[in-house]
Formats: structure tokens, C-alpha cells, sequence
């Protein structure tokens, strides 16, 4: 079979967290949860558990070694680094940008990783971005919004010029959504189950009715955990679209062509759901990932259900693809 590449997986750095710890508040603070002693809260929302294997890059091989991975590419999801101010933001960026250019060197056979950027200071973003590519990055996180900005926004116009000329992958993973006060998300560990889903679609959606895609078409984004609720809402973006001329203000092609032109990864936990994803991004969109070392992360099991699809759409998801790209 062919090589089993991770796209979707995170570690954080000790160094990373104590800047968190002193410069996130007054929206952002570490404490415990019922789930972990370091958990991280904002405004009161519990979005982000962290355990030992976030630091660990020898449990982390252990652990991919005994699922059958080969490859990982690692970020450093939600918060980012965007808190603080500009000095904060980017000294948290170069702190995580270093440590994981050290890791795939102390692992060159079995690492990878994306930039983190101070996506709030474009000028900085750009800069650190060109230092990251030159000491390995193989492309960039971005979330969901930037503390409340869409990804439209005119703000970062020239770190997307800035990628999109480097025809780069970037993933788009999900954060707190705005809005988590009035949808009462602070409860039951919503933002999890549903802000974050929440985060991703409205992002894509955005982008592909701003004509963001048209604009940047040499760089590639890769919608976190299976494209959240694209997939199963693809018929009704296209009837909006066909529907009512305010969908149609920048784009002349409906939604669906576009969900084929993006990625996805393949965290879902149900069979059903990867194959819709596969049906609506076809198979050579969808790439293998699994979340870890987060509590709801499954590497084992999100690769099963890899294994089982077709044995043309196998091969591809596994890895193929990601190598591509």
C-alpha cells in the first residue's frame, strides 16, 4: 500500500504555552477542566485540552508507529498566536515555527509541519512566512477567523497574495466562533462538537461567495475535519445559488464546483460521512488525517475507515494525494 500521510495533526511547545499564559488574558487563560488540568478557556468556554503527548515527539512516533502512519504534518492549532500584540504574536509564531523546523530535522523520515503566522500584522506575516518556507515549512495554518475578522477580510489580502504566489497548502482549522455568548456555547463542551463546525463552513462558504477561490487559485486549502458541514449542506448551497441573486453577486458558478476545487482531510468518525465527503470532493481532494494527540483525535480509527473506501479511492487518501499536493 502506499505511504500513510498525516495532514491533520498538532503539537504544541512548552515555551508557546507560557506566552499564552502571560499575554492571552483577558480572553484567553489556562486552567483545569474536567478533562485536564491545562485546559484552555475563552471568555469562559472550554475549546482546547491539553495532555502530554502535545509536547512529546517520541510518543507521538510510538503512537504512529503502532496506527501505521508514516508521515505527520504537524500545526499548532487554536489559539494560534493571535493574542497579545504584534510583538507577542509574532515572538509566538517564531517560537513554534523553530521548534517544529527542529523536530522534522531531528525527524526527517517521519515530520513535517505548516507555519503559524501573526495573520493581525500582514507585514510581519509575510516575513515570517518567507523564514518558515526557508527553514522547511511545507505550508501554513490558518483558523476559522481571526479574532473575529472573516478570512476575506481586505487585512490579509497580502498573506494570501503572499501564498498563493508560493501555490502553498494551507489548512483551515476551526476556532471559537463569534458569537459564542448569544449561542450559549460555553455549555457541555459546544464549541467542540459544533462552534468549531460551525467556524469551518462559515469560513468556506464566505470564500466561495466572496470569489476568494477565483482571486487565489494557485493555493490550497484543506477544509479541517471533513469539510465540517459542506458535504451535507452542498444541495442547499446550490439552490441559494440558483435561487436568489444575492448568492451570485461575485460568483458565476455554483457551490458544488467549488467544493471540488478545495480539500479536505479525512477526520470524521463515521463511514458515512467520509464517503459523503469523497462523493462531494471526489477522491483526489480528500487526504488522510486524525486530530492527534487531541482527546477526540483517532488516528487508528480515522485510518480504518480510510482503509475501508474503494481501492481506487484508497491509495489516494492515504497519501497519495497529500504528497501531491
Amino acid at each position: 500500500m502506499s505511504l500513510v500521510v498525516d495532514v491533520h495533526t498538532h503539537m504544541y511547545t512548552h515555551n508557546w504555552l507560557e506566552l499564552l499564559r502571560k499575554h492571552g488574558s483577558p480572553d484567553l487563560e489556562v486552567k483545569e477542566s474536567l478533562d485536564s488540568p491545562n485546559t484552555i478557556f475563552y471568555r469562559g468556554a472550554s475549546f482546547c485540552v491539553l495532555e502530554d503527548p502535545h509536547f512529546d515527539y517520541e510518543v507521538r512516533i510510538l503512537n504512529m508507529d503502532k496506527a501505521g502512519v508514516d508521515l505527520a504534518v504537524i500545526t499548532l492549532p487554536a489559539p494560534s498566536v493571535f493574542w497579545g500584540g504584534p510583538e507577542q504574536s509574532l515572538g509566538a509564531a517564531q517560537t513554534a515555527n523553530n521548534a517544529f523546523a527542529e523536530a522534522q530535522e531531528a525527524y526527517p523520515d517521519r515530520i513535517r509541519w505548516m507555519a503559524s503566522l501573526p495573520w493581525e500584522y500582514p507585514q510581519a506575516a509575510v516575513t515570517e512566512l518567507e523564514r518558515a518556507c526557508e527553514i522547511g515549512a511545507v505550508g501554513v495554518l490558518t483558523l476559522g477567523n481571526i479574532n473575529g475578522r472573516h478570512l476575506c477580510d481586505e487585512l490579509f489580502q497580502p498573506i494570501w497574495e503572499a501564498i498563493d504566489n508560493r501555490g502553498l497548502p494551507v489548512l483551515l482549522h476551526p476556532t471559537y466562533p463569534p458569537g459564542i455568548d448569544e449561542l450559549a456555547l460555553t455549555q457541555y463542551a459546544m464549541v467542540a462538537s459544533i462552534g468549531f463546525m460551525i467556524d469551518t463552513s462559515t469560513a468556506v462558504i464566505r470564500m466561495i461567495n466572496d470569489g476568494f477561490f477565483d482571486r487565489f487559485p494557485n493555493l490550497k486549502l484543506i477544509a479541517a475535519h471533513a469539510g465540517a458541514t459542506l458535504p451535507f449542506l452542498v444541495g442547499r448551497l446550490d439552490q441559494v445559488f440558483d435561487k436568489t441573486k444575492r448568492a451570485r453577486v461575485n460568483i458565476d458558478r455554483p457551490p458544488s464546483e467549488y467544493l471540488q476545487h478545495i480539500y479536505y482531510d479525512s477526520v470524521t468518525y463515521r463511514q458515512e460521512s467520509l464517503e459523503m465527503c469523497l462523493q462531494v470532493g471526489t477522491e483526489d481532494r480528500v487526504m488522510f488525517g486524525s486530530d492527534y494527540p487531541f482527546n477526540i483525535g483517532d488516528m487508528v480509527g480515522c485510518l480504518a475507515r480510510v482503509n475501508n473506501l474503494s481501492s481506487s479511492a484508497r491509495d489516494k487518501v492515504r497519501g497519495d494525494n497529500a504528497v501531491r499536493i
